[in-house]
């Protein structure tokens, strides 16, 4: 998505070889302009799929699945949360997930109420590094008994290797930027 890629070089900052921030679009500040046109974007890469719910984690993701449920036709966005909230009281489905940015591991819980079996998940992400966050949804909806119908991610960290992992296991994943590498504060895209 070539509107991403010039955000990205504009506003994004990249730091050393390994991250980039786009707080002031995607993650801190919503430029719902671009946020629309990406949930739009999406929803066309899994439009001839079954798609029941989407399933992201909290919070980053939530704007997006949201937009990109809009265009879907509205399925329910169901949101893993990072901690167990005190209200969580009946059966979860969990899995760990290593955070690349905060360095720390959570365990991503969601009520056993809110995926079935059999349904058809599009997992949603904002970032795609590692694949961690993506694996462990993809863990859980496996433990709801579902169906992953594919992993749609804004941008993704190609020379990280998360998006080849989750393709080799036999995932559909779109990503909408793939940046390739960061060298001297530049970014580079596939």
């Amino acid at each position: 998505m070539e509107e991403l890629k010039e955000k990205i070089l504009r506003e994004g900052v990249a730091i050393g070889t390994e991250t980039v921030k786009v707080d002031r679009f995607l993650n801190h500040m919503l430029d719902m302009r671009l946020l629309e046109k990406i949930g739009a974007r999406l929803a066309e890469s899994f439009s001839q799929c079954r798609i029941d719910k989407i399933l992201t984690v909290e919070s980053s993701g939530i704007a997006v699945a949201c937009m990109t449920s809009r265009y879907l036709g509205y399925p329910p966005v169901v949101f893993a949360k990072k901690a167990q909230p005190s209200t969580m009281t009946e059966g979860f489905f969990q899995a760990g997930a290593r955070s690349f940015t905060k360095g720390t591991l959570s365990m991503l819980r969601v009520s056993e109420k809110l995926l079935s079996p059999g349904e058809s998940i599009l997992i949603i992400d904002d970032f795609l590094a590692h694949g961690e966050a993506s694996s462990a949804l993809t863990d859980i909806v496996s433990q709801a008994g579902g169906r992953v119908a594919g992993i749609g991610a804004v941008i993704e960290k190609g020379f990280q290797g998360g998006g080849k992992r989750l393709r080799e296991k036999g995932y559909r994943v779109e990503s909408l930027a793939v940046i390739e590498k960061i060298e001297n504060g530049r970014i580079f895209f596939s």
